[in-house]
């Protein structure tokens, strides 16, 4: 997993955290034909499942900025590993998407609405809602930007549309050892990158990497960040991450790899 875990904030707080990129970092990682993520982009692809757009939107100025960034002819959906939507900095709304992988949202459900309500379910978000002007405006201004989400899944799926898949339980054990060895780290690397054009848009990048979560514990000083984030959360935040139930095996898990 390409991720750095000084982005495991500690203690956890839900805020923006965006970090200025250089213009030309990579933005969007070849996706690998032979991996199970194509696998899961295909069949949401084939579905007719994966674009979603306001009436009257014209994404040929954003799609072009991405396929500058690109470097196969392949369907949008299969060029990289990226979920990708546009933000309009005149409007703050999300205009167009092409979503294949969401973590627990519906893509059908969020076109169009103002980046502000897109947040509006994330529990401890008066930061992020205090902070939605003027991260519209930053994003939008031409400069490149990144932030990392992450959480603790059961489940080894890309794909968590609610309506296409149910909810993964957590594993049926008392013991934390076979608990933890059963789950999954699931990070999100957002970015935002221009369009241009004479537009006030970007393009809001999200790439889905998940690893097994012994894997991730093994990682240098990954237990004790990963340990003493979730032991940090809220009740609120547990419970919007559907963390709440798994939250003790989990800390004994991470704690006995802590080093």
């Amino acid at each position: 997993m390409d991720f750095d875990f000084e982005n495991v904030a500690v203690p956890f707080r839900m805020q923006p955290g965006l970090r200025r990129i250089a213009p030309d970092h990579p933005q969007l990682v070849p996706l690998d034909a032979g991996s199970a993520l194509y696998r899961e982009k295909l069949a949401v692809m084939r579905a007719g499942q994966s674009r979603h757009a306001v009436a009257g939107f014209d994404p040929a100025p954003a799609l072009q900025a991405i396929a500058e960034r690109l470097t196969t002819d392949a369907p949008l959906e299969l060029a990289c590993e990226q979920d990708l939507a546009v933000l309009d900095g005149e409007t703050g709304t999300l205009p167009w998407l092409c979503a294949c992988v969401p973590s627990h949202w519906a893509p059908e459900d969020k076109v169009g609405l103002h980046f502000a309500a897109l947040h509006a379910p994330v529990a401890d978000n008066a930061a992020l809602l205090a902070a939605s002007a003027p991260l519209i405006k930053l994003v939008t201004e031409g400069e490149c930007w990144e932030r990392h989400v992450w959480t603790l899944n059961p489940s080894g799926r890309y794909d968590q549309h609610p309506r296409r898949h149910a909810r993964e339980p957590w594993p049926q054990t008392a013991d934390a050892e076979a608990f933890g060895q059963r789950c999954w780290l699931r990070v999100e690397r957002q970015t935002f990158f221009p369009v241009g054009r004479g537009t006030r848009q970007s393009v809001f990048a999200i790439r889905v990497m998940l690893q097994p979560l012994p894997a991730a514990a093994a990682m240098p000083g990954a237990a004790r960040r990963l340990h003493d984030s979730l032991a940090s959360m809220s009740d609120a935040v547990l419970a919007y991450k559907a963390l709440a139930g798994a939250r003790e095996q989990l800390l004994a898990f991470l704690a006995a790899r802590m080093v």
